[in-house]
């Protein structure tokens, strides 16, 4: 059996967390589009329904929490993962119960993206493993 090669998409206000994961996902062999708001992760769920978002929680015009509700009415089998530097119970309680997979704490460490990711691909591919509710 083989892992799926996964469709990414990356969210984030920040150009250099969007480049770091764009280079990280793309290394591991996966397709990457990438969005600077919510608004922009709406459209590109719309456009093609991806395996597996990676949202940051705090953004303009439409934070990742917004977003993430309307990306799982739309897109129900995409998976997100929220990131956020100011990590709360009350943030990941909210993100789990609008349907994130998990949430990361950023700063994240590029090998913990890479075993997510990996274990992800696997997972969809009928391997199954087990994510917890906050990484990082």
């Amino acid at each position: 059996m083989q892992k799926k090669k996964l469709n990414v998409l990356v969210v984030d206000d920040q150009p250099g967390v969007r480049y770091l994961l764009d280079v990280i996902i793309r290394d591991e062999g996966h397709q990457v589009r990438l969005a600077k708001n919510g608004l922009e992760a709406i459209e590109a769920v719309k456009a093609s329904k991806p395996d597996l978002v990676f949202m940051d929680v705090r953004m303009p015009l439409m934070d990742g929490i917004e977003a993430l509700g309307k990306i799982k009415i739309m897109s129900p089998e995409t998976e997100v993962v929220l990131m956020t530097a100011y990590v709360s119970d009350e943030t990941v309680q909210i993100a789990l119960n609008r349907g994130a997979l998990c949430c990361f704490t950023k700063p994240f460490d590029v090998d913990v993206i890479k075993f997510f990711i990996e274990d992800f691909s696997w997972r969809e591919a009928g391997v199954r493993g087990s994510i917890p509710a906050v990484v990082g």
